[in-house]
Order: structure tokens, then sequence, then C-alpha cells
């Protein structure tokens, strides 16, 4: 009996030792590529979900962070999570209207005029642009707009006639197409080489937000800005699919639950970067006012021809987007 005894309990201290012995739960590492600055408030943003998905998840899921398209360009982050690449990343939708015009909904010109527009759009698109991304193994986590486009030149305009011959930097293809009938000159210029397209004469003019313009310093050589109130392109933070279906099902409950948290903090960020970075690009030289009312009006004709232009891309899918979003 005692030697029954002494075995059995033998067994229990191997067991306890082995049980102490035995690694914890493998630890999930992300990596993250973002296109923009690490100051820029998307960027921040993002950090701050990063965080807090570490802290939530006792540190069985960090997500790194590459700002500054550090780690892929602009252009490349989309395929780099559609492919695992990288298993999350920051893009800026309109960039993939080649790929479905869907995604130029935030690129139509004045189609919204307001951040409450905005969102309604937002919400609008939403469930069709969901679709589009499951088609290409991701997922999409949250969306933060950015504070709305103006007009920049490095001389005064009053009218599209003053318009004619810039050299315009586009973004996206409908920045591309804006540039075309504004009878601009359009050259394709990522964030991340802003600055020294303009340094070096290669851009003159563009459309692009306030908080893009401090980023890059653009007093330094453009010295008018008009808030035309264009439009809100979105940042999206998509996550590869099969990346997300590998997490244990309270991490992805935790990556749901942050993003919710990013999404509504970022929009907030949005809000107050639009009105810091409009008083900076004042506070350093530029003449800061809002369109002539004839180039106002000219801007909006041309928002009407881009409306039916991409309407006529993105088809009946396009067409309920923006019915839904008029009713709301």
């Amino acid at each position: 009996m005692r030697t029954i005894l002494s075995a059995t309990v033998a067994m229990a201290v191997l067991a306890l030792g082995a049980a102490a012995a035995a690694p914890a739960a493998a630890q999930t590492k992300w990596d993250m590529p973002m296109a923009y600055p690490a100051t820029n408030f998307h960027s921040v943003n993002a950090q701050k979900f990063a965080e807090a998905v570490k802290s939530a998840s006792g540190g069985q899921l960090v997500i790194t962070t590459h700002p500054g398209a550090s780690l892929f360009k602009l252009p490349e982050i989309k395929r780099a999570v559609q492919t695992g690449q990288a298993q999350i990343g920051e893009i800026l939708g309109v960039s993939l209207e080649n790929e479905s015009a869907l995604f130029g909904v935030d690129g139509v010109p004045f189609l919204t005029a307001s951040y409450a527009d905005a969102k309604k759009l937002y919400e609008a698109s939403k469930p069709v642009i969901g679709k589009q991304l499951d088609a290409w193994n991701a997922r999409l986590l949250y969306a933060v707009a950015w504070p709305p486009q103006g007009f920049y030149a490095n001389k005064p305009i009053a009218s599209v006639k003053d318009m004619e011959g810039l050299k315009w930097r586009a973004y996206s293809p409908a920045t591309n197409r804006l540039g075309e009938l504004l009878k601009s000159q359009p050259i394709t210029v990522q964030a991340a080489e802003l600055s020294q397209a303009l340094a070096t004469g290669k851009v003159n003019s563009m459309a692009t937000s306030s908080q893009t313009g401090m980023d890059s310093k653009v007093w330094e050589q453009l010295k008018y800005f008009y808030d035309v109130q264009g439009w809100q392109p979105k940042n999206m933070v998509i996550v590869n699919k099969d990346a997300f279906a590998k997490l244990d099902k309270k991490t992805q409950d935790i990556v749901l639950a942050e993003a919710k948290k990013a999404e509504a903090a970022g929009w907030a960020a949005s809000e107050a970067a639009q009105k810091l970075a409009t008083e900076t690009l004042a506070k350093n030289g530029m003449t800061v006012s809002p369109p002539s009312a004839q180039f106002k009006k000219e801007l909006q004709e041309i928002g009407k021809v881009m409306t039916e232009e991409w309407l006529k891309k993105a088809g009946a899918d396009g067409k309920a987007i923006v019915d839904a979003y008029r009713k709301m």
C-alpha cells in the first residue's frame, strides 16, 4: 500500500513539474506597414491601437507598426496584406480605385461637404467595401477620414483658369482625373515623396488635407491654401483573413473591440488635426482662405461631372452606395 502511495505521489510531483516547465501560450507577432509619418494622427492612432491590443491580450498578440513607408510603400501595402507578407496594414482607400472602382467613392469631389457627410458615406459604403476586401483575402478593422481636402498652389487662384498648366500632384485615379479637368499636368506623387517633389519643383499645386500640408512643410515651396472642403478620403486598417482566423476567439474579440475604439478615436483626432494643421499653415506664412465664389462654383460643376463618371465605372454597387448615402 505504501509503495502504491509513494508511486502516486511521485507521479503527481512529476506532473506538477511538467506543468511548471511547459511553455506559455505562443506569442503571435504581426507587422503593420503604414505610409504616413509617425507623427501623423493616423499613425499615432494606429500605434495606440497596437499598444491596446498588446495590453488587452496580455502580450499574446504584438503588433509592430512601421510608419513612413519604411516596410512597404503605400501602393504595395494592400497586396502585402492580401498575400500575407504583412498580417495587418493601413491603406488609403482611394488609391485602390484602379483595382475596384468602389474604393473611389471617397475621392469624388464635393460628394461630401462635412465630417457628418463623410461618416454617412462610410456607413453606406462599408458593406460593399467589406465584400470586396473579403474577395482579396482581407478584412476591414477600422477606417478614419482625413480632414477635408483643400487646394494648394504657388500662386493666387481665383478661378479654374488659373490652374491651367500647373504641375498637379495626384495621389489617386480621381485626383489624376481632377488634374485633367483643371487642365493642369497630373503627376503621381505619394505622401512619402511629396516633400522632395515640391522641393525640386516636380509639382507646384495639389489637392490634399491641411494635415498632409503640415507633415510635408509645404509652406517652404507653396504659399496659397484654399479650404474648398472638397472630399474626405479614408485610411483603412485591414487584416489578412488567414492571420485573423489563426487567432483564438478571445484574441479575435480583443482585436475587434480595440479596432472599434480606434475608429472613434481616429475620427475625433482627424477633426482636431484639421484645426491645428490649418492654423500651422497660416503661422508659417501661407495665405489660408476659402475659395472665391467663382472658383467654388466651377469646382462644384467639375464635381458633378466626376460623380457621373464614377457612377458609370462603379455600376450597380456604386449606385447603391450613393443612393443609400443620399437617403441618410
